[in-house]
């Protein structure tokens, strides 16, 4: 009799993995059909995208130093408090002894008052809530231990005002930490695009900058026969005085800048304090709509987010530290996104 059995199944688990990598065969036939072959960037679209990465890199900046600012206002407020503390530490100590004197006084001269024994052995808050031991003390001690409560109730708030500080410090150093690997990562990717140029593709960028400097320059001299006055005028001579110094970022002088970095340091030589960030200087002073209403020394702001910021130079032109790579130097307002001006 012929035998009739069911050939044999392939297990399901050889199956799931055989269908997988016909897929995967397939998908990766397709993509090799339909992929491009790569291109090279031409010289402006790299120039493009490299500005666009130093913007984010700026705007990672500008938090940064904000960030840097906060936690160095924060050291000082602490340190403040700590101070405040010992000292009040001491006082409060002080105020003890000087209790423990009263009580030492009143054994000598017939015994301690229970309610005195209760205070010392325990918190004053306890003993001066309850009224009926007020009958117990005399005046003096009363004023003693009030003064005491006093103390203790200010230390205690001002420890934990720096607890809460220390707090805040922590997690700013770590937004410090957050901005500082954006930005590192944005200039990274930055120089990686600026490799795939050629040496000639490079030069070519270079003169290419270097002759809209000249242009900005004259620009500068032709429309600045009224040169800017007052602490204006002397924080824009400061920034004269540092053109082609280095952009680096979190840098506020004399030797290299950021954007804000700039403007903070040239209004410092003229004797007034500014906000260290962009966005913080963006709200002093007078504000300024129309850039026919600038005058030198005024400080314009770029973006809608306000992360960028330098100095009026007359016709036109602002004086301002750009980005990584590049120096203080002179530049159109019409080349960035204008946004106001700020006399200070």
């Amino acid at each position: 009799m012929a035998s009739h059995r069911r050939p044999k199944q392939q297990s399901r688990a050889r199956v799931t993995v055989l269908t997988t990598a016909a897929a995967a065969a397939v998908v990766l036939s397709a993509n090799a059909a339909n992929a491009a072959p790569s291109q090279k960037l031409s010289k402006d679209q790299v120039k493009a995208k490299v500005d666009e990465l130093y913007q984010q890199a700026e705007q990672a900046s500008e938090k940064y130093d904000g960030a840097k600012d906060k936690q160095q206002k924060l050291q000082k407020e602490i340190s403040t408090i700590q101070d405040n503390v010992a000292r009040g530490q001491e006082d409060l100590n002080k105020l003890r002894d000087g209790l423990g004197s009263l009580a030492t006084s009143q054994y000598r001269s017939g015994g301690i008052d229970p309610s005195v024994q209760l205070f010392l052995s325990s918190n004053p808050d306890d003993f001066l809530d309850k009224a009926s031991t007020l009958d117990q003390l005399s005046a003096q001690q009363v004023d003693a231990l009030k003064k005491i409560q006093d103390k203790q109730r200010e230390l205690a708030q001002e420890r934990a005002e720096a607890t809460e500080k220390l707090k805040d410090l922590s997690a700013t150093r770590t937004e410090l930490e957050q901005n500082k690997k954006k930005i590192q990562a944005k200039l990274a990717d930055a120089q990686k695009i600026l490799n795939t140029l050629t040496a000639k593709e490079k030069a070519d960028l270079a003169a290419q900058q270097a002759r809209a400097d000249r242009s900005a320059s004259a620009r500068v001299d032709l429309g600045n026969s009224t040169p800017a006055s007052g602490r204006a005028g002397a924080a824009f001579a400061a920034a004269q005085s540092v053109i082609g110094s280095p952009y680096v970022y979190g840098a506020s002088g004399p030797s290299s800048f950021d954007c804000s970095g700039l403007t903070s340091w040239a209004y410092a030589q003229a004797g007034v304090s500014i906000p260290r960030t962009s966005e913080a200087q963006a709200t002093i002073g007078t504000r300024i709509s129309s850039i026919n209403d600038l005058q030198v020394g005024d400080l314009v702001f770029f973006y809608g987010d306000i992360h960028h910021v330098g100095l009026y130079a007359g016709n036109g032109q602002v004086l301002h530290a750009p980005h990584t790579g590049a120096v203080v130097r002179y530049e159109a307002i019409s080349d960035m996104p204008f946004q106001f001006g700020v006399r200070v």
